[in-house]
């Protein structure tokens, strides 16, 4: 054989080779740099792209309904190729994936990644028409449960012995750094609308896009889900301006006797005046670009509500309609289900959500005029001159007697509120599968229990929610993290996904810091004290870190920014301790939202997962243009890494990292260092209960 024969040969074999597939280069999900138009109109045009390497595959498919679409290659960019197919939509859900051709060689890729077979749980999705307001994606909410904020106004505090509620008179609390009581619901420190007021220069400061309230309605719990006038702020939040009437005595019993509430929170003047301070609340926020979200409790009220008036609060005052309780012709009547139709007056036989007889369930279904009573309250709050920024929905999936009629009135609750402020958002409270509202026409997205609180509870603290568990095997579980993630991700649409309430703690569950002791029990059983021992703020912090990284709108709980401890309801719920805050763990605070507001890929980007092992995880937040690694060592010894990093993230073989922000057992700094990427790998020594946030800054 001479040399050109074997030269030939050489050249024919190397030619029939085909490159090994670059898997760790494959990537496309439904984020904005995917998906363009991010949402798109009901028979618009829609392009989707898809990432591969650099002349690394024969041929990218767009497969929907099992019909191969061939996707033609886009563009160029350092190490990748970009494939993309424009799809004309029609007005139904898209569900699709991907199939990738080297050779011989087929892959799919769904959600999870590149896999041989993809599995319709991890289709991407387009939903045409489903939008949500673009100020909330990956907004900054803080929650405040306003009776343990900051008391402003003295004047509106509820007194000792003002009215009786479940059985005892109310109680006043004059020292604000006491601990609630186990059975606290009738004790009050005093919190208020003023108080709002007087720190939104602290709100502003933190950094937060967003004041998400408790209810704030006349109601005569501390908590107020137990709403007794949806029309007006109650006035204990608000102002007195008329003030008469008696205290009970001691001994007295019946509420018709309380005359000193009776005036508070029947008197149109009270009432207007705490509505009016309402108004100056949210033009205050919005000056200062904060948005403003009311708790909407619709499934069920209070049993001192007007409609029913089971305390005979409303039934001689002036002004007001017979309540159902009252009397059998009330025009309030079919509000409620009454099982004894011969027990007026005084009928105790109504129906009460999950048998409580201070919250009579709302009966939605055998009245018109309820339904458009509540659709007429969902509109004023979001409309002027109030000009609230949208509505948390409590207990959402039990309104109504049935499914079918649940879904219908989110519909026309969606409408109505949609029409009057097409900015406002819809966020619903919500356990287990939300997909079934999140179709684009009810719910805007849900607290993000399954898909946030509980994977990053479990991962950082082996704790149950409620600190009513801790497991061993769930604590510094990544696989279990990373699939939990993985698996409840899926069920939120990407409208819903960037909105969706990314929250650590809150009023229903025990503060994230109380978690990180690993205390088993509640306040009825530990005491108050149990919560605060041996927790660990630096765990605190690496969750703080993810909370500030994932996908989604991460919600402070009041207090958690200042060190509050609490097992659950109501320990939970303790004073924002003013003079004794936490100031570093503060400060943190700020540090973190700054960073992600300041870093497009955390409001917006996409996600992969690049490293887990026990108490390991690492991940990367990426757009086109910004990516960044988030890492966590839960240990708490110090570990060495080496990370496959920017084939991954869309980022060159060989980059440098700037560190952002970083944490440790000994503090926290945002100081800057840099960490090279080579042949695709960093390395890298953390030490123990660590985050750091790197971002890659050159190539």
């Amino acid at each position: 054989m001479n040399l050109s024969e074997d030269l030939y040969k050489k050249e024919r074999y190397l030619s029939s080779m085909r490159p090994i597939l670059r898997k760790d280069a494959l990537f496309s999900d439904t984020s904005p740099s995917f998906i363009e138009p991010f949402e798109a109109s009901p028979y618009g045009c829609v392009k989707i792209s898809f990432r591969t390497a650099r002349n690394n595959v024969d041929y990218v498919f767009f497969v929907l309904e099992h019909e191969r679409f061939l996707m033609e290659k886009s563009g160029t960019e350092g190490d990748f190729d970009y494939y993309a197919y424009e799809l004309q939509l029609e007005n139904e859900p898209v569900l699709y994936y991907f199939e990738v051709v080297v050779g011989k060689v087929k892959c799919q890729y769904d959600m999870r990644g590149a896999v041989d077979h993809a599995d319709m749980n991890f289709y991407f999705q387009i939903r045409p028409g489903f939008s949500t307001p673009d100020w909330a994606k990956g907004a900054v909410f803080y929650q405040i449960f306003t009776d343990r904020f900051y008391n402003g106004d003295l004047g509106n505090d509820v007194l000792t012995d003002e009215y009786e509620y479940i059985g005892e008179h109310t109680v006043q609390v004059t020292d604000w750094n006491k601990y609630p009581a186990a059975m606290g619901v009738r004790e009050f420190y005093g919190g208020d609308l003023q108080g709002v007021l007087d720190k939104m220069d602290y709100l502003e400061s933190l950094g937060i896009d967003a004041i998400y309230f408790n209810p704030l309605f006349v109601s005569p719990s501390n908590h107020k889900y137990d709403i007794q006038d949806y029309d007006y702020i109650d006035p204990h939040f608000g102002r007195i301006v008329d003030e008469r009437g008696d205290l009970l005595k001691p001994g007295e019993r019946e509420n018709r006797q309380a005359t000193r509430y009776i005036n508070r929170v029947t008197n149109k003047a009270n009432l207007e005046a705490g509505n009016e301070l309402f108004i100056r609340v949210v033009e205050e926020a919005h000056k200062r670009n904060i948005r403003v979200i009311l708790d909407g409790v619709f499934n069920h009220c209070g049993s001192f509500n007007k409609w029913l008036d089971r305390e005979r609060i409303y039934e001689s005052a002036e002004g007001y309609e017979k309540g159902a309780f009252i009397d059998a012709d009330s025009p309030f009547r079919d509000f409620f289900h009454f099982f004894d139709e011969h027990a007026w007056p005084y009928n105790r036989s109504y129906d009460g959500w999950w048998g409580h007889d201070t919250l009579p369930k709302l009966n939605y279904e055998a009245s018109q005029r309820l339904c458009d009573y509540v659709l007429g309250i969902a509109v004023k709050w979001v409309s002027p001159p109030y000009n609230v920024d949208g509505w948390r929905l409590d207990v959402a999936a039990d309104l109504g007697h049935s499914g079918d009629f649940n879904h219908t009135f989110w519909k026309e609750f969606r409408r109505a509120v949609k029409r009057a402020n097409p900015e406002a958002i819809i966020i619903a409270e919500h356990y287990g599968d939300p997909s079934s509202w999140l179709q684009g026409d009810e719910w805007d997205t849900v607290m993000n229990y399954d898909a946030f609180m509980e994977p990053v509870t479990w991962f950082l603290t082996g704790m149950q929610k409620h600190s009513d568990d801790f497991r061993q095997d769930m604590l510094g579980n990544a696989d279990s993290f990373f699939d939990a993630m993985m698996w409840h991700s899926a069920k939120l649409p990407p409208s819903s996904l960037y909105v969706a309430m990314n929250e650590l703690s809150n009023h229903d569950h025990s503060r994230f810091l109380t978690r990180t002791n690993h205390v088993v029990g509640r306040v009825a059983d530990k005491g108050p004290e149990a919560a605060n021992q041996g927790v660990d703020k630096a765990v605190m912090r690496e969750a703080v870190l993810i909370q500030m990284t994932w996908p989604g709108a991460p919600t402070l709980y009041y207090g958690d920014e200042a060190g509050v401890c609490g097992f659950t309801d109501p320990d939970n719920r303790r004073t924002y301790p003013w003079g004794q805050e936490d100031k570093e763990l503060i400060a943190f605070h700020r540090d973190a939202i700054r960073m992600h507001k300041e870093n497009e890929e955390f409001r917006l980007g996409s996600l992969r997962m690049l490293y887990k092992d026990y108490n390991v995880i690492a991940y990367g937040r990426f757009t086109r243009k910004n990516k960044s690694v988030v890492i966590i060592n839960n240990n708490k010894e110090e570990r060495e890494l080496e990370i496959r990093f920017g084939w991954q993230v869309g980022a060159m073989e060989e980059c440098v990292l700037e560190s952002i922000l970083y944490t440790d057992r000994n503090g926290y700094h945002a100081d800057c260092y840099t960490y090279p990427v080579e042949k695709g790998r960093l390395r890298i020594r953390l030490q123990g209960s660590c985050g750091i946030v790197l971002k890659v800054v050159r190539v």
